[in-house]
């Protein structure tokens, strides 16, 4: 099998047992059935085969179930051999793996293989990539697999001369790059500046180059900055924010800076975030406070209304979780679609599963895949386990619940069964119609 009829297949899945089944297959001990299909051509197969011989100790082995991918040239196959490699210390090996897909001027490749470069020094990488920095991939690669190597310069040389008062297709397109090496010689002012020359021309923003620049702001605690950038809307700017904060350990104040956005109104998607930051910290009051003033609908505010539910369990304040979720519903105009569904997960959640279980089947809807999957996963967490693949066979093969259903049967050794399940989604979705980009009215 060559490179792309292995590429079409990993795109679909068609023909091959989906990673999730494979890996509960090998947990059930069927690894006969794993290795058959592994030699077959099945990739995932192939590579939770190859995961268990490198578990006990055989790498080799565990290669060599891979080998025949690996020959075919195909990246997903090449890229996780020299993942594997790179990680035993045989760098070496690694790299005789990716060259080639190199020379075939294979984008991943590149990128990899400047890395696993790296590690021996930055020389080999920038013979490498240098060279061909005009490329805005290969500028990006040059420059990350260069960082803190002590030759900014010599790296600046190499990337496209790019002006702050000329804009260009060809600087926008490596701007961040030269951005970033300025940012590391310690031209922080140069760098922002060529960033926010870059952000908008003739009326368009630019997005990439206006993360980029918002990050650099972040990592120079430029806060004030980042609120004010005149071309980013509030909801943009109070993620990002939030985000950056978050990612840094600093989750009250990533709470704290999104509560000038909630205030202004409007924001939903803001208030939903700050909702949950408060719901995490346990500032419980302050979350439900902000989620009663939302005005939108009960689907919308599921999501973070489910933390906050568990969340007052988890507290002991079971009751004062169903009054809340009672109020969202009547807000809502009922409790039907995506609160329905949150009162069923809080009784659950509870330990109530038989009274979720009953006022699910009740549901006049429940025939449908939305109601039907779930019905599945609370009979089976219930132990009725029979009842539940009888509920989930009779989902069609593209809404269900693949993995679950799976899993059951395997539970029940009707392995076979279990197969032709997990391959029937692949097929299911391999008949649609083309997407042509347009909607039928």
């Amino acid at each position: 099998m060559d490179a792309a009829e292995l590429d079409r297949r990993f795109r679909t899945c068609r023909g091959w047992i989906p990673p999730e089944v494979a890996t509960l297959l090998v947990e059930h001990g069927h690894l006969g059935e794993v290795r058959r299909r592994a030699g077959d051509w099945g990739w995932y197969c192939a590579r939770e085969f190859a995961n268990v011989l490198i578990g006990q100790g055989r790498r080799d082995a565990g290669l060599e179930v891979l080998a025949p991918f690996v020959r075919s040239g195909w990246w997903e196959a090449v890229g996780t051999a020299a993942g594997l490699l790179d990680a035993w210390g045989r760098a070496d090996e690694a790299i005789a793996l990716v060259r080639p897909l190199v020379d075939a001027r294979d984008g991943h490749a590149l990128r990899r293989l400047a890395g696993l470069l790296a590690r021996r020094g930055v020389d080999e990488v920038i013979a490498l990539l240098g060279p061909r920095a005009e490329d805005r991939n290969i500028a990006e690669a040059l420059v990350e697999s260069t960082a803190g190597c002590g030759r900014e310069q010599e790296v600046a040389a190499l990337l496209p001369t790019v002006a702050a008062d000329t804009w260009s297709t060809r600087g926008w397109d490596v701007v961040g790059s030269v951005a970033r090496v300025l940012e590391r010689r310690g031209r922080v002012e140069e760098a922002m500046a060529l960033l926010r020359a870059y952000v908008h021309h003739e009326g368009a923003v630019y997005h990439d180059v206006l993360e980029g620049l918002a990050d650099m702001l972040v990592r120079h605690d430029r806060w004030d900055e980042l609120r004010e950038l005149p071309e980013c809307d509030d909801t943009w700017v109070a993620w990002r924010m939030a985000d950056a904060l978050e990612e840094q350990g600093r989750v009250a104040e990533a709470d704290e800076a999104l509560r000038p956005f909630v205030a202004r109104g409007g924001q939903f998607e803001v208030a939903a975030r700050s909702a949950e930051l408060s719901t995490r910290l346990d500032r419980i009051e302050e979350a439900i406070e902000v989620l009663r003033v939302l005005p939108t609908s009960g689907a919308e505010l599921a999501w973070v209304v489910s933390v906050l539910l568990t969340r007052l369990v988890d507290l002991g304040r079971v009751e004062e979780a169903f009054a809340f979720l009672d109020d969202v519903a009547r807000r809502a105009c009922g409790r039907d679609g995506a609160l329905f569904l949150e009162r069923v997960k809080l009784l659950a959640y509870c330990g109530r599963k038989d009274e979720a279980i009953a006022i699910l089947s009740a549901h006049p809807k429940v025939g449908d895949w939305y109601l039907a999957n779930p019905l599945g996963t609370l009979l089976a967490d219930a132990g009725r386990v029979d009842e539940a693949i009888a509920v989930l066979t009779t989902v069609d093969a593209l809404r269900r619940d693949v993995t679950t259903l799976a899993s059951l049967l395997i539970g029940r050794g009707r392995v076979a069964e279990a197969i032709t399940t997990a391959l029937s989604r692949a097929e299911a979705i391999a008949a649609l119609p083309p997407w042509t980009g347009t909607v039928a009215v």
